[in-house]
């Protein structure tokens, strides 16, 4: 079934029906949602909610296929909410909208997303004074959405992800950073090229590490400044280690040594937030 239905935006749109969870498509999805290997191959990710799909758009990605259940929004909401230039719009039925929707609060979209590079070439700085946060091979998906919120919400320049333990786009991520992931700059690299990468941009390599730390209240990050953060298991490999301008440690005063690692990078960055008068 094909309807056709006027736009606001001056052109006859043709939105498609599925009404089965056996259609081609909601499989493709389906698959896309659960395997990396997939959304790498096709370079294609999903992303539910409206919040989600405008953060994604006003973060200059481009939505390939919206769907809508007519059921929860209607064809006027999204013509009013979204940009559907060039965008495919497929209305699905609310049975079809349940087998693919993670979450039941997302409002009734669902968007297939061009993936994008997140190299180190794509980082640019419109500041001599940059403030980095940098996580080496986190790997709980709830702790980098949470980072990612963390930088979102101190305006951070950009966010570094080193040996990577899962692809940007796991739906976890994103339902945890709720669509953070889309309003930083982040880029993924081995340690050996964002150290180098920092280096060359004469940043300085804070690393939150046990030894030879210094209080973190003590230093000055109103200079070009990297937060490097580790695994709450293990720490930070040694390469950081050796080539850190100053460790630095949040003092304890409980009986464990280390806090969640989203925690720590919040007290981190928003102390040099304080520094820089923000």
């Amino acid at each position: 079934m094909i309807n056709y239905k006027k736009s606001y935006f001056y052109f006859v749109m043709e939105t498609k029906l599925i009404s089965s969870v056996q259609n081609p498509l909601v499989k493709k999805i389906l698959q896309l949602k659960e395997k990396s290997r997939e959304r790498k191959r096709s370079g294609i990710f999903v992303l539910e909610g409206r919040r989600e799909i405008q953060l994604a758009q006003k973060g200059g990605y481009q939505i390939k296929t919206l769907l809508f259940c007519e059921e929860i929004i209607s064809i006027d909401q999204i013509e009013k909410e979204f940009e559907l230039a060039n965008v495919e719009l497929i209305a699905i039925t609310k049975a079809v909208y349940e087998k693919l929707a993670h979450r039941g609060t997302t409002e009734g979209v669902i968007a297939l997303v061009d993936s994008k590079s997140h190299t180190l070439d794509d980082i640019s700085f419109s500041t001599s004074t940059p403030l980095v946060l940098v996580a080496e091979a986190p790997e709980k998906p709830g702790n980098i959405g949470a980072l990612l919120r963390t930088a979102d919400a101190a305006a951070v320049d950009a966010v570094l992800i080193a040996n990577p333990k899962s692809d940007l786009y796991n739906p976890n991520i994103i339902r945890s950073s709720v669509g953070c992931v889309f309003t930083k700059q982040i880029a993924m690299g081995t340690t050996e090229q964002i150290i180098d990468f920092l280096k060359t941009n004469q940043i300085k390599i804070y690393c939150a590490a046990l030894t030879a730390s210094k209080n973190y209240v003590e230093c000055d990050f109103t200079c070009a400044t990297a937060m490097v953060m580790g695994t709450e298991a293990t720490g930070l490999t040694e390469d950081w280690l050796q080539n850190s301008d100053q460790n630095i440690i949040i003092p304890m005063q409980g009986e464990i040594d280390s806090m969640n690692v989203s925690v720590s990078a919040a007290i981190l960055i928003f102390e040099a937030k304080r520094q820089r008068g923000f």
